[in-house]
């Protein structure tokens, strides 16, 4: 089907500021070749200027229309809109009244309906959006959304890079140690999404009815990690660096105050921009995977979607593995310089250590000396992958350790004791074997029950994964508030994200798994909803095993 270009030839305003030409430097000060300056210079996106949108809000738009969608399926009240499936007479996807020729990349704004395929001139006029299917639309659909998110995405790239990272301002009051740390290697990441965006919009013009986009994903993927992961990996520096100097260098905080106000940046800060990397590939991944769910099963574009979309998640997976190595091993670090061992010396600083949970906790015990009456001493607990370390708390941070026994060797159990009043939320600890080959048993009280159901989950020995697609009726959670983890044994959630429910305290925490990837943790109920309809939940679960059928036929192929 030949088309025509997807914008009419029209002056645009700058999307923002031009600096110095730049694009012949790295950010490492490496001369790039011709064809490289000249591959980025001719990539005027068409996309790119059509919504005043940075992705900030553009995503947050995204995701909030995606807690409505599963909201109404949950209600039901899709049932109405929906015709037996196959049907080549399947109504077109629901639209608002006609809107005049405008070009459709006018059509990016706040609304919840931004940026839909069926709203491009071409294709609304078009018969052949008739003979389509309404899951052969849906499926265009998500393409769409994956380059017009890549379009808003860039866009506030360019402000990143262009606006902050290039300010000669910021330059005059950084070092260059602060500006590797800070900036890290974000003009690479722009550029990187700067030719993803050209070969997507190139696609789109080709073909605007049967255009792919995951072929494209997956020739880019090894870009993504080439840039990303180092970019994501500078993560814990990064946010070093900008405490300290928003903290401690008031010329910094003048020109930073300066540079967020300009209307550019539409009142979000440099922080916003700075951590847009780290969410980008998390949400390529999950448009990779929505794709994914509509393609044909058997089809080509299963092959491609499947490939790409396991490319993302093995870059996720590697990005939060460097990211957890940095961040256990500046832990290692710290502990072992505050940390007095009284009992047999235990090498603490090993690659293979991670944290796993840590807390003080109350320890009761019942002294012979007076008449059996409970006594309390605080004792603190750093629970690591291998072994528990149990130690007297002093001041400053510092820790006198008494006891430790491996992981292996230890248990956290309820408590079936009557105890009233302060004493209801306790849990028995038992070393089956300490550091002097002696079984130990201590008597703990934790001031929520969440924290105690919290200890007794980590300190319950490692059981087989779920699997969560075998079980319809367990609860079903959506977020519709994002959450940052604030400890190690709590679960990250973005908005409409899906979890499954393993179990519930009542004051308001809930452990759960999430669909999309199988990562476990603890997390506020506040943050979520219950999905009450039994079919939405089987819908979840459904959708999850068709890329868990794809991902096993793909790769059996190889």
């Amino acid at each position: 089907v030949a088309t025509a270009s997807l914008v009419p030839p029209r002056e645009e305003a700058p999307a923002h500021k031009q600096p110095p030409d730049h694009l012949d430097t790295a950010l490492h000060g490496e001369k790039k070749s011709a064809e490289i300056v000249e591959n980025i210079k001719r990539r005027h996106s068409k996309l790119i200027n059509s919504s005043q949108l940075l992705y900030q809000e553009y995503s947050d738009v995204a995701l909030n229309k995606a807690i409505q969608n599963q909201k109404r399926a949950d209600s039901l009240s899709e049932e109405l809109e929906l015709v037996s499936p196959g049907s080549r007479n399947s109504p077109k996807l629901r639209r608002k009244a006609p809107y005049s020729q405008d070009s459709c990349l006018q059509r990016l704004s706040v609304s919840s309906s931004a940026s839909l395929w069926q709203d491009i001139p071409m294709v609304r006029g078009s018969t052949m959006l008739l003979s389509m299917t309404r899951e052969e639309q849906k499926l265009q659909e998500a393409k769409f959304e994956l380059i017009a998110s890549e379009a808003s995405y860039l866009r506030s790239l360019n402000v990143a890079v262009d606006h902050f990272q290039h300010s000669p301002e910021l330059q005059a009051v950084l070092t260059n140690q602060d500006k590797q740390w800070l900036f890290s290697r974000l003009q690479d990441v722009r550029d990187v999404s700067a030719n993803f965006l050209f070969d997507l919009e190139e696609k789109l013009e080709e073909n605007m009815f049967t255009f792919n986009v995951c072929d494209v994903a997956l020739k880019h993927a090894p870009e993504f990690h080439r840039v990303y992961l180092p970019y994501v990996t500078n993560q814990t520096y990064q946010e070093q660096t900008f405490r300290r100097l928003l903290n401690g260098v008031p010329p910094f905080q003048q020109v930073l105050e300066k540079l967020e106000s300009d209307p550019i940046c539409q009142r979000l800060s440099l922080k916003s921009f700075l951590i847009l990397p780290f969410q980008r590939i998390t949400r390529l991944k999950l448009l990779l995977q929505n794709i994914l769910k509509r393609t044909r099963p058997g089809a080509d574009e299963e092959v491609q979607a499947t490939q790409a979309y396991d490319a993302l998640e093995k870059l996720i997976k590697d990005c939060n593995e460097n990211v957890q190595r940095m961040k256990n091993t500046e832990e290692l670090i710290y502990l072992s310089q505050n940390m007095v061992f009284e009992c047999k010396i235990f090498p603490l600083i090993s690659q293979s250590r991670r944290l796993v949970k840590r807390g003080e906790l109350t320890a009761l015990e019942y002294n012979l000396s007076l008449k059996w009456k409970l006594t309390t001493r605080p004792i603190y607990l750093h629970l690591f992958n291998d072994f528990l370390l149990l130690s007297r708390p002093r001041e400053n941070g510092h820790f006198i350790v008494f006891d430790y026994a491996a992981s292996s060797e230890v248990r956290g159990e309820k408590c079936e004791m009557k105890l009233h009043g302060a004493n209801k939320n306790v849990f028995r600890l038992f070393l089956l074997q300490n550091n002097q080959g002696k079984k130990v048993e201590f008597l703990f009280r934790t001031e929520t029950q969440s924290e105690k159901l919290r200890w007794i989950s980590a300190l319950s020995p490692q059981q087989a994964e779920l699997d969560l697609l075998d079980d319809p009726d367990a609860p079903q959670v959506q977020c519709v508030k994002s959450y940052k983890a604030r400890e190690n044994d709590e679960l990250a959630l973005e908005k409409a994200d899906i979890v499954m429910v393993l179990r519930q305290s009542t004051d308001g925490w809930i452990e759960g798994v999430k669909l999309s990837d199988g990562e476990r943790g603890w997390f506020p109920s506040e943050q979520v909803e219950f999905i009450s309809s039994k079919q939405a939940r089987q819908m979840n679960l459904k959708e999850e095993q068709r890329v868990k059928n794809a991902k096993q036929q793909v790769f059996r192929r190889k």
